[in-house]
């Protein structure tokens, strides 16, 4: 993929993409409005950032603090490119359960994420007289899970199937699963308190609807497992939840990839 792709998903238009040395892929969902973007660490490395984005992440271990930084700087980009800059000094706060919020913005809905070398951000406005926007987006490093928390955070047959696989594409489908799922519950802004492993999602799937949600992956399009949620999307029955306790597991399973922020 070029930097001057754009290839088009079902609505999803990829408007820039990263080289093969990495770089930052950008797209748009013409269904919702929604924008996003993914990009490396090193492709961020010597991108202007905000002052006050530098002095939140003081506290925070260096590679963390980079991480920090680089996710909300590609966000300001996604915001200016969308058409709501911020200002040089305007914070990104975080709301509850860390979920990112842009004071003062009511209409806009914005989302981070992070993963090893990776961080991601996505944008949605509500339009004229329109609900409250949601928005989700994850990122995943592919990193081979144990069979437990295979179980833990796929349901049916998906685990069986999962367990067929070499362990490098065990690795990548379960991020793709599990960057889905973690979407969702970003968009609602519960989290893992929202209990992200009792979505279902298949291996393979680039898309759903849960809840009042809708979901993609950018399979085909990323360079790393990356999907978002967006909402609400029209009345519909929700869906139950499943057990909280999946056999032979704990009440609550270690996430994949810990620390990757609302």
């Amino acid at each position: 993929m070029t930097g001057t792709a754009r290839d088009v998903v079902d609505t999803v238009t990829v408007l820039t993409g990263p080289d093969r040395g990495g770089g930052t892929l950008k797209a748009l969902d013409a269904a919702s409005g929604a924008r996003l973007a993914v990009a490396t660490l090193r492709a961020l490395a010597h991108a202007p950032s905000a002052s006050v984005d530098r002095a939140a992440a003081r506290h925070l271990p260096a590679c963390r603090a980079e991480q920090y930084v680089a996710a909300r700087t590609l966000l300001r980009r996604v915001l200016a490119e969308s058409g709501h800059p911020l200002a040089t000094g305007e914070p990104i706060v975080a709301g509850p359960r860390g979920r990112p919020l842009l004071p003062g913005a009511t209409g806009t809905a914005v989302s981070l994420s992070h993963s090893g070398e990776w961080v991601a951000a996505a944008v949605l406005t509500a339009a004229p007289g329109g609900p409250a926007p949601e928005i989700g987006v994850d990122v995943q490093t592919p990193c081979t899970p144990s069979p437990g928390l295979v179980r833990r955070c796929c349901q049916g047959t998906v685990p069986r199937a999962l367990a067929a696989l070499p362990d490098a594409d065990l690795a990548r489908e379960f991020a793709w699963i599990w960057s889905a799922q973690e979407a969702c519950v970003k968009a609602t802004g519960q989290g893992l308190a929202g209990r992200p492993w009792t979505i279902p999602v298949r291996p393979g799937e680039r898309s759903g609807n849960w809840r009042h949600l809708r979901w993609r992956s950018l399979r085909g399009l990323s360079p790393v497992p990356l999907a978002y949620a967006v909402g609400p999307v029209g009345a519909g029955p929700a869906t139950r939840p499943q057990s909280t306790r999946p056999r032979g597991g704990p009440r609550v399973p270690e996430p994949p990839v810990p620390g990757n922020a609302l």
